[in-house]
């Protein structure tokens, strides 16, 4: 293939640029053998351990593994051990996500949605993992690591009997070299042991490897992970890029190589590359080679054009390509500014935010990447341009989605914390995450309300802020503070102001500080249930408007019409865009998920969306609740509202005007409405265009509709879909009180990973046994999640509930 490619080349005609473009295939092909990245996902065992019993826990707390090198013996470490009885598992892994819910009164629990994982629950606390893998004998000369983007948490890992570290952190992740360790001439074993007994939350974290893992081989003489950073600055049309490359010497003895860097288009079309420099490196040695390359006429990275370009640093040693690697990044400057607020390439921007957990309906924290870039598009129409990480690490596959789809993003550190354990994992976080474009701020904390406000904590944000201006010193930083208007602590180092809430305190501030950028880090936190319009004190429900909040939040209008009309707040995030399990507010049990999203736990819009669309997008938005579907209450008021961008709107019941109101801007308008069976109608009008909207009374349910997100999926056995189902009447109308049970059945090579339908208080499992998938639906909806196999073909998945006609799609698979 490589000869054929260079084959269509005129070499009579050869430019520097193809030239290049020769040199970057060459370069590729002779990597391809010595240099690997290889996806360690599937073929693990899984078994629970025990936090109590050491005999339920292999003996892991009663053998002496820590005595000697390689001591195992008589656990499951031993590579000798028996697992063939254990369960047959993939990762990304969650096994909390499979435990039945449990009502305690034990806080923890019930912040993490009542699912028994915890010191309470030793015996559904520990995992075991192991994986069975070989290395070809001609690769003995390499060296090897072994790379967990995340497991939660607390977890220590051997290879063939040999420890080899324990990753405190839930959320970053970490990479071991195992080079002494592997076997050439026999089997490895890789096992590692999770610990979830302790949280680092207060909301559902899941269990388990629930993140990638890699085998990644290479040169002795290489780039360190994280040792490629990229800094684009724009001047004029051009952008200047300054790139560092961090070589290290694992050889055992000096060695000398030579470091060069280029950048191509996204088509992979080479642009512009360095000259070589030459480096000597002792052994164990690390030394930075700081280069700059120029690109003309530089396409911007933005909300709306999310542009990337890769940026590639080599390793030549003896005139041979050693290492190479590369990253994407985006050519953008940011800018925040105390008086004026937040500018993008030098264009005003109100951020316009959402917080966000990492979990899922169905599948927990164990998500598929196509679910990042799911949930980042829903997040996208709802007129969202910016996502916090609240309150930890993201995995890379969501950054990778922000940068792909133009989503700013405020990535945040775990915890407030200078000692060496929080250092590391900030430093990882940082390395990790520098070159997305889409990251535009950093977070060293969040709420740490027993230090923020003392010299303690002042002291540790300055420890932070040190770090991240040593390791990015091309963004800043913010700390959401729960705090009023209070200087004292982290307020005083602290480059950009967070405000948790506290949104009336904002202009005092303000004027107090006027020169500190400040920006609502967690705002709004109205509660809402998709569909449910009376307080339910009994289902644990709350009515689906903006009219319900706890008392240290408020409600939408509230907060956003002060950052809309201020250009000194540089905008905000709602806590949250979904729904998420665990933190249930404003009731327990049996409410298992929080109620503070704009969205449910599988993304269905409720109807606060609706405001927000209307005044973060350009779209024209007209939408009126509740539905019209009320029989016990003929002749009886109902307040409706309408949510619109409309410059006014006329409401109309079975032909009958009810009046034109004026749309106030960053607002809603509301009618009472003594209800009557029939058509609920909106005429507005934008500009003088006319925008329209009706809510009608439903027939009796008839049919089960299923809307896959997409049709055609990548046959690699880790591609996903959403399917979202509907209920209709006969006339295809979705039947908004809709709760009847839906069953699914799929044939062809696909496995169904997950349901959900959003109802805060479902105790219905989230997985299932094959062959009997099911879910009720909430409010006429609910959904399945369904993952590829590795075979080209088309499947068919099938909706059935008694008494109605069932639904079917096709999913094409197909190869690359």
């Amino acid at each position: 293939m490589l000869l054929k490619k260079i084959k269509v080349m005129d070499m009579r005609n050869l430019t520097l640029k193809s030239a290049l473009i020769l040199a970057s295939l060459l370069l590729n092909g002779f990597l391809s053998n010595a240099q690997k990245k290889i996806n360690f996902d599937e073929g693990w065992k899984f078994h629970f351990g025990h936090a109590a019993n050491p005999d339920k826990d292999f003996n892991y707390s009663t053998a002496t593994i820590f005595s000697k090198s390689g001591a195992a013996a008589k656990t499951a470490i031993d590579p000798k051990f028996a697992d063939s009885t254990w369960t047959s598992v993939n990762v990304p892994h969650d096994w909390a996500v499979e435990l039945p819910f449990e009502n305690s009164p034990n806080f923890d629990v019930e912040s993490h949605g009542y699912k028994p994982v915890g010191g309470f629950y030793p015996e559904t606390s520990i995992g075991w993992y192991r994986k069975h893998f070989s290395v070809n004998k001609k690769d003995a000369n390499d060296r090897f690591q072994i790379q967990f983007d995340g497991i939660y948490r607390n977890a220590s890992i051997w290879l063939n009997g040999f420890y080899v570290g324990t990753n405190m952190s839930g959320y970053v992740g970490m990479a071991y070299d195992v080079t002494d360790y592997i076997n050439f001439d026999k089997e490895n074993v890789l096992v590692v042991r999770v610990d979830a007994t302790q949280y680092e939350g207060w909301f559902y974290e899941g269990a388990g490897i629930y993140r990638h893992v890699w085998l990644n081989q290479y040169n002795n003489l290489h780039i360190p992970e994280g040792g490629l950073y990229v800094v684009p600055e724009i001047k004029g049309k051009e952008a200047i890029v300054a790139i560092e490359t961090s070589v290290e010497n694992k050889n055992l003895k000096t060695s000398q190589c030579t470091v060069y860097s280029y950048i191509t288009d996204r088509n992979g079309k080479v642009l512009a590359k360095t000259n070589e420099q030459k480096l000597s490196l002792a052994v164990n040695a690390q030394s930075t080679v700081k280069q700059k390359l120029t690109i003309n006429n530089a396409r911007l990275w933005s909300l709306e054009d999310p542009y990337l370009y890769k940026a590639f640093s080599v390793v030549k040693q003896d005139g041979q390509i050693v290492y190479q690697t590369k990253t994407r990044f985006g050519v953008r400057n940011v800018r925040f500014d105390a008086k004026d607020g937040f500018f993008l390439n030098g264009k005003h921007l109100k951020i316009q935010g959402t917080n966000n957990h990492q979990d899922h309906a169905g599948i927990g924290s164990a998500m598929p990447d196509y679910m990042q870039y799911y949930r980042i598009k829903q997040l996208k129409r709802l007129g969202s341009n910016a996502y916090r990480t609240s309150h930890n690490a993201p995995t890379p596959e969501l950054l990778e989605a922000c940068d792909s789809l133009g989503m700013l993003v405020l990535d945040e550190q775990r915890l407030l914390n200078s000692s060496p354990e929080y250092i590391n994992q900030f430093e990882r976080l940082i390395l990790r995450d520098r070159n997305h474009p889409s990251v535009f701020l950093w977070s060293i904390g969040n709420e740490e309300g027993w230090i923020q406000k003392t010299e303690h904590g002042k002291k540790i944000a300055q420890t932070l802020l040190a770090k991240q201006k040593e390791l990015d010193p091309s963004r800043t930083s913010t700390y959401a503070a729960d705090m009023g208007n209070e200087f004292n602590g982290v307020n005083e180092v602290i480059p950009v102001r967070g405000f948790n809430y506290r949104q009336f305190a904002v202009a005092d501030y303000h004027k107090d500080h006027p020169n500190q950028p400040l920006i609502g880090t967690e705002m709004g936190s109205t509660v809402t249930t998709r569909g449910i319009y009376e307080k339910d004190s009994i289902r644990a429900y709350v009515p689906d408007q903006d009219i319900t909040a706890p008392w240290w939040a408020s409600k939408a209008e509230d907060w956003w019409k002060l950052a809309a009309e201020n250009d000194y707040w540089q905008g905000g995030f709602v806590w949250t865009g979904f729904d998420y399990r665990g933190e249930p507010t404003p009731y327990k049990w049996p409410n298992v998920n929080s109620h503070f999203g704009i969205m449910d736990v599988c993304g269905f819009p409720k109807n606060i969306y609706y405001y927000y669309q209307s005044w973060w997008t350009d779209e024209d938005v007209l939408h009126i609740s509740p539905h019209w579907n009320w029989p016990e209450k003929i002749g009886k008021p109902i307040d409706v509202w309408v949510n619109s961008n409309a410059d006014d709107v006329e409401l109309f019941l079975n032909g009958k005007s009810l009046g034109k109101k004026v749309m106030p801007r960053n607002s809603h308008l509301q009618w009472q409405v003594n209800y009557e069976p029939g058509t609920l109608e909106a005429i507005g009008y934008k500009k003088g265009k006319k925008i329209t909207s009706k809510v009608e009374t439903t027939d009796q349910v008839v049919n089960v509709v299923m809307a896959p997100d997409k049709t055609t999926l990548m046959a690699d056995g880790t591609d996903a879909t959403v399917i979202n189902i509907s209920l209709t009447d006969d006339k295809g109308r979705e039947v908004p009180i809709a709760d009847n049970m839906v069953k699914f059945y799929l044939t062809g090579d696909a496995k169904i990973i997950g349901v959900g339908n959003g109802d805060p208080s479902s105790h219905e499992p989230d997985k299932c046994k094959d062959g009997a998938w099911q879910r009720s639906a909430f409010n006429g909806k609910c959904q399945i999640i369904i993952q590829a196999g590795k075979t080209a073909g088309s499947i068919k998945l099938e909706a059935k509930s008694n008494g109605l006609n069932s639904g079917s799609t096709i999913i094409n698979l197909v190869k690359s």
